[in-house]
């Protein structure tokens, strides 16, 4: 079986997997946990039922500090009250005046729900502690432009314990690195439509190291949140979600669109929940207890066609009508198992199959993880039924074609006309000598010789004859044997059975 990328090798500008969506949480190991906030107020001779007014102080730091960046980088400090309004959308028109010049682009404020606590006494035991709870307070998102990460975010709340989250893209990254490499790129949103060289720019997204993010992420956390020094702890970095996308990228719109139809239809109707489960590296067992679906949606992109096996989906789409993209999305990597180091609280280590760990350090691990998943679902992209080819083909010869200074119209098979025209062409005598327009003037008395010229002018700018060298001959081609045969078929087994009892 061939894959797509090799069966079409030839209208493919290149083939790249590269991270997209990396979105980060940053917690302060010893205040992100009830526990841990309760002996860190301890250790400080702070009253629990004090915590409010601990607190305050640092909200307030986080609130001057964002004024402060903001006048310090001539940004502004925006706040969306609605639900409906895409931050995204905000930032692009502020980007659309500002350019990309590295720094604070904008900053957004909203009142969003988080994590804090409340203090709590217990009568039963006597204990005075912080218990977990939920509350809405108010967020800034810090949208930076870096040097090498491209376009990314920080969100820091205004409550303690300041859980922060951090969105990075890994074809923004890569974008950069083509920049500094002087390599030839068009993008459009985050994809590639054109990239000068794809093998280097396969090399180098593989080369995307999380010690790069490690400090980074120190650095942007220092700058939008420096009230985490009051706990005298560094944060530390988990993944919370991971898109990795394989894309394909075509030549043109009308080599991808019949495919991507082939293969969304067939998609949605041959996928089980067994192979969604493969294609993830999971089985299907008796004890299984997650959920598995395929789902068919509409974007402004185009169709998506997205199956989900508990928490990590994998999906297919037509991003611009020129990449067919392959895109493994996880929010938890625990999800996915893999060989390496686990230590035992005994102390002993031992190598075995373990969930992958939640850190930034495992991000390369999850890039072959994730990769292995889209290389599974392109294998059985591949082995579905292909009818694309006649898909292209049916168009070139039923839409009009420009030949020179006139248009001539497609092939219409329900044409009186074009019926006789094709009849006569697919003659069995023809098919050794080829014919000529006095043959066919025999067959079609009703047309005169200028007709006929044209007619035959017709069928080879639409692709169906082709005329013999230094003559006047003319001999089917590949495409117009395949016409005629499936013109006969369609009218004789379809059509007039189908209406004989009308």
């Amino acid at each position: 079986m061939d894959l797509l990328t090799t069966r079409y090798a030839q209208n493919l500008t290149g083939v790249l997997s590269c991270y997209d969506r990396i979105v980060i949480t940053g917690t302060l190991p010893g205040a992100c946990f009830a526990d841990g906030m309760t002996s860190f107020l301890y250790s400080r001779g702070i009253r629990i039922f004090d915590y409010p007014q601990f607190a305050l102080p640092l909200r307030e730091r986080i609130r001057a500090n964002a004024q402060a960046l903001a006048a310090e980088h001539a940004a502004t400090i925006e706040h969306i009250a609605k639900a409906h309004i895409r931050k995204e959308d905000v930032v692009a028109k502020v980007l659309a005046t500002r350019g990309d010049a590295p720094g604070l682009v904008h900053v957004i404020s909203a009142m969003e729900a988080c994590a804090t606590y409340q203090p709590w006494h217990d009568k039963a035991s006597g204990r005075t502690f912080l218990r977990p709870d939920t509350t809405k307070c108010l967020h800034y998102y810090f949208y930076w432009m870096d040097r090498e990460l491209g376009l990314i975010y920080v969100r820091v709340p205004t409550y303690c314990p300041f859980r922060l989250q951090v969105y990075c893209n890994g074809h923004s990254w890569l974008a950069r690195r083509l920049m500094r490499e002087d390599i030839g790129f068009a993008s459009a949103d985050n994809a590639f439509v054109r990239i000068d060289d794809f093998a280097r720019a396969q090399a180098l997204a593989d080369t995307l190291k999380p010690e790069l993010l490690h400090r980074h992420l120190d650095r942007y956390a220092q700058l939008c949140c420096p009230a985490h020094d009051v706990f005298g702890q560094a944060y530390h970095w988990s993944i919370m979600q991971a898109e990795y996308s394989t894309d394909l990228v075509f030549k043109t719109e009308q080599l991808l669109r019949p495919l991507y139809e082939q293969l969304s239809r067939e998609a949605v109707l041959s996928v089980k929940a067994e192979q969604v489960a493969t294609f993830l590296g999971k089985k299907v067992t008796p004890q299984l207890a997650a959920e598995i679906g395929s789902r068919l949606s509409t974007r402004i992109e185009g169709t998506c066609i997205k199956h989900r096996f508990d928490s990590c989906p994998i999906k297919i789409y037509d991003k611009f009508a020129r990449i067919l993209r392959i895109e493994t999305t996880t929010n938890d990597v625990s999800f996915f198992k893999h060989h390496r180091k686990v230590e035992h609280r005994s102390g002993r280590a031992t190598r075995e199959v373990a969930p992958l760990k939640k850190s930034i350090y495992s991000l390369i691990d999850l890039r072959e993880i994730l990769l292995g998943c889209n290389q599974r679902y392109l294998e059985f992209l591949s082995s579905l039924n292909d009818h694309s080819g006649g898909q292209r083909a049916l168009e070139r010869v039923t839409h009009p074609k420009p030949d020179g200074d006139r248009s001539f119209k497609g092939l219409n098979f329900f044409d009186s006309h074009d019926q006789a025209l094709l009849r006569a062409v697919q003659r069995p005598e023809f098919n050794i000598h080829g014919l000529a327009r006095c043959d066919l003037a025999h067959l079609l008395p009703d047309m005169s010789g200028s007709k006929l010229s044209r007619q035959l002018r017709r069928l080879r700018v639409l692709g169906l004859l082709k005329r013999a060298a230094n003559t006047y001959r003319y001999y089917l081609t590949r495409a117009g044997r395949l016409a005629t045969a499936a013109f006969e078929r369609l009218t004789t087994f379809v059509i007039v059975p189908a209406m004989a009892n009308a």
